[in-house]
């Protein structure tokens, strides 16, 4: 069983940046994909970004797309999401987990993190 962590959340203003982190124990996730998705307050979970096995494939939601990056270092067995020009609906708790393949939907994820906040004020 994986355990995944998050970091890298906190307060910023809008228009600011952050790096969130996904470090993962227990096996190695070099071969899955990697996803984060994001819950705000009294919304449902959402799909954000995810990256293949290799890092040669990446996905993002049209919301983040030009502003997120994904990326992963196999060797620190570790995902991040670099999150530029921040906006207050970006405000939510960031989670990071493992799937066999790229999805938008969360429920063909398996192993999650407990999430890091990040809030963004205008």
């Amino acid at each position: 069983q994986v355990q995944l962590v998050e970091s890298g959340g906190g307060l910023v203003q809008a228009g600011g940046s952050l790096r969130l982190s996904c470090a993962a124990s227990g096996r190695t996730v070099s071969t899955y994909a990697m996803g984060w998705f994001r819950q705000a307050p009294g919304k449902e979970r959402e799909f954000v970004s995810a990256i293949s096995w290799s890092g040669f494939s990446t996905d993002y939601a049209d919301s983040v797309k030009g502003r997120f990056t994904i990326s992963r270092d196999s060797a620190k067995n570790t995902v991040y999401l670099q999150i530029n020009s921040l906006k207050p609906e970006d405000t939510a708790v960031y989670y990071c987990a493992t799937s066999s393949q790229m999805s938008m939907d969360g429920r063909k994820w398996g192993s999650w993190g407990q999430g890091t906040q990040v809030t963004v004020s205008s």
